[in-house]
């Protein structure tokens, strides 16, 4: 496979435009009275799951270009405290700061002159390849999760 199929698999990837649904499929026409709610049995609400979506992936991101990257806490730093969105502009910035930073890893994993599989710089062996594959990996996880919640509140398509 040549480095240009390779980066073309992964933009598709990121954005699960092939077997799983998309970011955009699964956030569209959730109800602001139902962003904040948590479903019985679940632990999280979609506004925690959305920010927690958001919160990984640009820490991923800022792990792969910020050579002065400072790692979060875990759990404490990737998931917030509030079940529901402060407001809708909340809501709608992580939503817009999510696509944002997807975009940027798209273009890191389109970029010729960078090797996928050269480490990280500031990191202790990780490649760019698997911090591009733990990303897709883990959004893919999560937006089951979006869509899950969605059909536990009655508000699926």
């Amino acid at each position: 496979m040549t480095n240009d199929k390779l980066r073309k698999h992964l933009t598709a990837l990121l954005q699960w435009e092939d077997a799983h649904i998309n970011f955009d499929t699964a956030i569209q026409y959730i109800p602001e009275t139902s962003r904040g709610v948590l479903p019985p049995g679940h632990p999280h609400s979609l506004w925690q799951i959305l920010e927690h979506l958001r919160i990984a992936q640009h820490d991923i991101l800022d792990f792969c270009i910020n050579p002065d990257y400072k790692e979060l806490a875990w759990p404490k730093d990737y998931w917030p405290s509030s079940a529901a969105p402060a407001s809708s502009e909340s809501w709608e910035k992580s939503i817009h700061q999510y696509r944002s930073d997807r975009e940027k890893l798209i273009q890191l994993a389109l970029n010729p002159k960078l090797d996928l599989t050269d480490h990280i710089p500031h990191g202790t062996g990780q490649t760019y390849l698997r911090e591009l594959l733990l990303v897709a990996d883990h959004n893919a996880y999560h937006i089951g999760q979006i869509v899950l919640v969605r059909r536990l509140l009655d508000i699926w398509p």
